[in-house]
């Protein structure tokens, strides 16, 4: 069993996703958390990091 993610990471992340798809990289999770720190106003590392690997996961499914 995988991982549940609560709705607001998830609706952020793929917003972030719709709004700046160039600025994502489906494999590097390193340059996900630096582009959603800059890209957003989250305070909490642990939540910015949550965000940057979903992006990571929802990219990679093909959504992108």
């Amino acid at each position: 069993m995988g991982n549940i993610r609560p709705t607001y990471i998830k609706r952020v992340a793929i917003e972030l996703v719709e709004k700046f798809p160039d600025q994502f990289d489906p494999e590097d999770y390193e340059h996900n958390k630096d582009k959603v720190e800059e890209l957003t106003n989250v305070d909490s590392k642990q939540m910015r990091n949550k965000i940057a690997g979903y992006v990571v996961r929802y990219m990679n499914r093909g959504n992108n």
